[in-house]
């Protein structure tokens, strides 16, 4: 599950890569993901989060206790 945002559940695509002579092999789309670190104040402690790039923003957006509990909604233990 590495390449997996906690927060919007951003997982990799699957295509093609395709050659100057157009064969075809397959490839991965992985997402930005990143491991941060947050305080959370509701408990005391920090927790370590690994999201997109996507994600960090919309943790700047609404803020780490609303971003957690979207989190625990999706059933992923923090």
């Amino acid at each position: 599950m590495s390449a997996h945002c906690m927060l919007t559940g951003a997982q990799p695509g699957f295509g093609n890569r395709i050659s100057h002579s157009h064969r075809r092999t397959p490839r991965r789309f992985d997402p930005n993901v990143q491991s941060r670190r947050y305080w959370l104040p509701s408990e005391g402690r920090r927790v370590r989060l690994r999201l997109s790039a996507r994600g960090i923003r919309t943790v700047d957006t609404i803020g780490v206790e609303a971003a957690v509990a979207r989190i625990r909604a999706r059933g992923i233990r923090v």
